[in-house]
């Protein structure tokens, strides 16, 4: 009897151990796919976004893998150049794999271009630096940086399997109506209601024990300068509409809201409200838009 009752205890531990295996088994998730076309704009295969699992595959990995944590963690590795409570990815969504959540996915082939902010042909590593002044509030990278190089070696990597000229059918920022009139009023009872529980009462964000950046400050001497792009209300306001409040998601990648949150007029609301909130000015305003056309939204 004592035998039979040890054997069926031992079959009943394989069989839950089993199910538990099996309910647990984890599988690959399905691959973000984008149209891609030619030059000529003749349909080419899908996009594929890279696993980060094959950059272990690449001859420099190590560069690659440097370059990602740089731009997760970039205030706590790089604090002589980010003034900001703010890491790169505080903007860059799903670690620049989102659209509509300003991707890394088909930035190096975009450069050189000219910016008509700058009035001038810009860079990637000009563009990067551009963030670190701005959006960090920090101080530049030099350019032939082994930390530079590590964030555009990442990028690069994302972009691999794209052909010279190919252009992915991917969306940086979502539209949103600019003709709408903003309602600050409107946008303070928003924040309170949508983005208070991560951003903090006062827009001073959160951190954790040792200090690290959980979610960004929106406004205070902490957050972007007044040159940053999420500075201008309409810019701010098509972030906030595809990719907030955190933790709502309506279809697509986790954090985005996807429209299924805020409208139109409530995301320009809620973006008037914190973009015009006091925070660092940036001295080197006096050279945007040297040639005019400067946007409507632009803080100066």
């Amino acid at each position: 009897m004592k035998k039979q009752l040890i054997l069926s205890l031992s079959t009943l531990a394989l069989f839950v151990a089993t199910a538990s295996a099996s309910a647990y088994t984890l599988t690959p998730a399905d691959p973000q796919k984008y149209p891609m076309v030619n030059a000529e704009g003749q349909p080419l295969p899908d996009y594929v976004v890279p696993s980060d699992l094959d950059i272990e595959k690449e001859p420099n990995a190590d560069q690659i893998f440097y370059g990602k944590e740089l731009l997760n963690a970039t205030k706590r590795l790089l604090p002589d150049n980010v003034g900001a409570m703010m890491n790169c990815n505080s903007c860059h969504i799903d670690e620049g794999k989102a659209e509509y959540g300003a991707p890394y996915l088909t930035t190096v082939h975009q450069y050189p271009k000219v910016m008509p902010r700058a009035g001038k042909l810009v860079t990637i590593e000009g563009r990067i630096n551009g963030c670190f002044q701005r959006s960090m509030n920090g101080k530049p990278l030099d350019p032939e940086s082994k930390e530079m190089k590590a964030m555009v070696a990442y990028m690069t990597w994302l972009s691999a399997s794209q052909p010279e000229g190919a252009k992915v059918e991917i969306m940086n920022a979502g539209p949103i109506d600019e003709s709408l009139v903003p309602d600050p009023v409107n946008g303070a009872r928003i924040y309170a209601e949508h983005c208070a529980s991560c951003h903090g009462n006062d827009g001073e964000g959160l951190k954790d024990k040792r200090g690290n950046i959980i979610f960004p400050p929106l406004w205070g001497d902490e957050s972007f300068n007044i040159g940053a792009g999420m500075a201008r209300t309409y810019k701010a306001a098509a972030f906030v509409k595809y990719n907030m409040p955190m933790g709502v998601s309506t279809h697509g990648d986790w954090g985005q809201g996807n429209g299924g949150t805020l409208t139109d007029q409530e995301a320009v609301d809620v973006a008037e409200f914190f973009t015009h909130q006091p925070r660092p000015d940036f001295a080197g305003k006096v050279n945007d838009w040297p040639n005019g056309k400067k946007p409507k939204d632009a803080r100066y």
